[in-house]
């Protein structure tokens, strides 16, 4: 009998462990700011155990629909997570829109000046830039669109390097293998990054908001900690650390 009582404490044990666990999916321009918010929130939750993997929103969202572990997704697109809803993968009613992106020219070199504006990558001492690939990445379709709105898109095709997430192209750039980039505001106000090179911030008419949204996964329904951290990233001082890092208050707020 007291082996039974050994082995349904150690279930339960293991039970409650696995219900202080959180797995989230957050997009790689989330790298710096979520170090800050996670330390906030297990302050308020200090038996959470936060499992974060960083990468692309794109990539995550094709991860998902195959059934990855995740049960907070963070995405620097409002579309993948209601896609994720569409296809009942995703709670409806977690979905909320906690930030606004904002994409920067970004150097490390000295001897380029980003204050020139977009113009100064059709120059010919401009030989590599970075930008974040366009096929998964919401950074990269933003930093596309800004090309085409200023007509240069074709012309810099010969110079573009791509990153597969938004950290990647930050590396680029920082370890100057590319000469500029088209970076996230979010990477360049990090403490991090203090000091290093000079940034332009690309006029936002340039390119379609950046809305990144989050949502709570099939996986993390029955996880209650999911919405405790959702509940979190609504409040005011998730806010604010998020606008710490560059990001603009959401234009509307879904329930």
């Amino acid at each position: 009998m007291r082996i039974v009582w050994i082995l349904l404490l150690s279930l339960l044990m293991i039970g409650r462990a696995s219900a202080q666990t959180l797995y989230i999916a957050a997009a790689a321009d989330l790298a710096y700011c979520l170090e800050v918010l996670n330390r906030q929130f297990k302050q308020q939750y200090p038996q959470a155990q936060l499992k974060v993997t960083i990468g692309s929103s794109g990539h995550f969202f094709a991860q998902i629909q195959q059934d990855a572990p995740y049960e907070v997704y963070m995405s620097a697109d409002i579309r993948y997570p209601k896609q994720l809803i569409a296809e009942n993968v995703a709670d409806g009613q977690s979905l909320f829109v906690y930030a606004i992106g904002q994409i920067a020219l970004w150097t490390n070199k000295p001897q380029v000046t980003v204050s020139q504006g977009l113009s100064l990558l059709t120059q010919t001492n401009i030989k590599r830039i970075a930008i974040a690939n366009p096929e998964h990445a919401p950074y990269g379709q933003a930093a596309k669109a800004a090309l085409q709105q200023a007509k240069m898109w074709q012309a810099i095709q010969p110079k573009l390097v791509l990153g597969e997430n938004i950290a990647q192209t930050l590396q680029f750039v920082q370890t100057q293998n590319a000469d500029v980039g088209v970076v996230a505001l979010s990477l360049l106000r990090a403490p991090q990054l203090a000091g290093q090179g000079q940034y332009w911030l690309i006029p936002a008419h340039f390119y379609p908001p950046l809305e990144q949204a989050m949502v709570v996964t099939k996986r993390g329904k029955n996880n209650p900690l999911a919405y405790d951290y959702l509940k979190f990233i609504k409040s005011p001082s998730a806010q604010k650390i998020l606008a710490d890092y560059g990001f603009l208050a959401p234009t509307r707020v879904l329930p």
